[in-house]
């Protein structure tokens, strides 16, 4: 969750949403993002929306303490079945992301998950994930979550090389994501997901393999692979321009990512979206897809985004604003926007093309049509798809992604 927030149109205080984004929403899939903003330390390359205890230190309070965020977290959900009404509609996914959400007590994930199911109820068949730093968690912690409800477990790998990282600010211990992956099978996890960054300075490609293979052996069924960016005003944005450390470049990129194919698909993964690979189809993130495929989703926490209906709103970044707006009965949301259909059509293309299912192409324009032809020519399309009616990209078109979105939206 970047830390920068769009402008926007201010949200009521009571957070009503306009009738026609509720219209058929029983019909819709509902999704919660639990955003917990709480880190141990600051990773270098990191930009999310995430504070240190000593960064919160006398700007909030109680209200922002780690020890009442589940309280107060529970009180936006009960502020969501205000808003979203009283027609029978079950939660399908729960993902609770941040920063670090294992610096909270397991009981602490427990309850706020067990407000979900008291205010909505969850689908029989739910996926409940939480990111979990390999350092924050151990063997009772994992038993206490997945006797909580969780059924999917994120860690964060990042790399299996001590030097790299220690480039990222990573202060986990190499192996020790291996070992938390083995110890959530024990406590009964089926799904377990290790997420690696390509592409830190100083990272050579026989890194990358190691730690690819690394991630493998530990025997997760999903892994999410990332090319790093580096955001402006980060540590790592500032030791680059003092030339501390190189900045790698966008073939870099590519060759680490086609290693990564080779490498996943060698193991038995199918990639799915561009960053992601499942070992099988119960593998695939839900939650991630709700967001892919344009669902209705509750952000809760700082900072936090939600989609409802084609309104998308977004909430105050900061913990102890958060907290006393809701200790006031009135929703943290710090701005919104109403979507218009081009608006939507066009996000269909930007998140779908990235989908191995790819995105139809009836949603594009003349244009975008005649520019898709183009990317068939290049070999950035599947040929087979595309004599079906569907944009999907080869290998190659993965590799340019971007590129070819910009020009199928016109």
């Amino acid at each position: 969750m970047p830390s920068a927030l769009p402008d926007g149109e201010p949200v009521p205080a009571d957070g009503a949403l306009p009738a026609s984004a509720l219209a058929g929403a029983a019909d819709r899939p509902l999704g919660f993002y639990l955003h917990v903003p709480y880190c141990a330390t600051r990773c270098g390359y990191c930009d999310f929306n995430t504070y240190t205890a000593t960064e919160l230190r006398g700007t909030g309070g109680v209200l922002a303490s780690r020890e009442n965020y589940a309280d107060t977290l529970t009180d936006e959900v009960r502020l969501a079945r205000k808003v979203l009404g009283d027609d029978p509609r079950e939660v399908r996914t729960v993902f609770v992301g941040g920063g670090t959400p294992t610096l909270l007590a397991a009981d602490d994930l427990v309850r706020m998950l067990g407000a979900i199911r008291d205010e909505f109820g969850l689908a029989a068949d739910a996926e409940v994930t939480t990111e979990a730093n390999p350092e924050s968690v151990d063997p009772a912690y994992l038993a206490r979550l997945r006797e909580g409800g969780f059924t999917r477990i994120s860690l964060g790998m990042q790399s299996a090389k001590r030097h790299v990282l220690r480039v990222l600010d990573r202060t986990h211990t190499p192996g020790r994501p291996e070992e938390r992956v083995a110890q959530a099978r024990a406590a009964g996890f089926e799904h377990v997901n290790l997420d690696l960054i390509y592409g830190t300075p100083g990272e050579s490609d026989d890194d990358w393999r190691a730690s690819l293979d690394a991630a493998l052996g530990a025997g997760p069924d999903h892994i999410s692979a990332y090319a790093l960016i580096v955001e402006e005003g980060t540590q790592l944005a500032r030791r680059i321009r003092r030339g501390e450390v190189p900045m790698t470049d966008d073939d870099v990129h590519a060759d680490r990512y086609l290693i990564a194919e080779e490498r996943l698909s060698a193991a038995g993964f199918e990639w799915y979206e561009v960053s992601n690979w499942a070992g099988s189809e119960a593998g695939r993130c839900l939650h991630n897809e709700l967001y892919w495929r344009g669902a209705d989703w509750w952000g809760a926490g700082p900072g936090a985004h939600s989609h409802v209906g084609g309104v998308r709103w977004w909430n105050v970044k900061h913990p102890g604003a958060y907290a006393a707006a809701l200790a006031s009965g009135r929703s943290p949301g710090a701005g919104r926007e109403l979507l218009s259909d081009e608006d939507r059509r066009v996000e269909r293309i930007l998140l779908e093309l990235r989908l191995r299912e790819g995105v139809p192409l009836s949603l594009l324009k003349e244009d975008g049509l005649a520019a898709s032809r183009r990317a068939l020519g290049d070999g950035l399309l599947e040929a087979g798809p595309y004599e079906e009616g569907r944009a999907v990209l080869t290998l190659r078109g993965r590799l340019l992604a971007d590129a070819v979105v910009r020009d199928l939206v016109d």
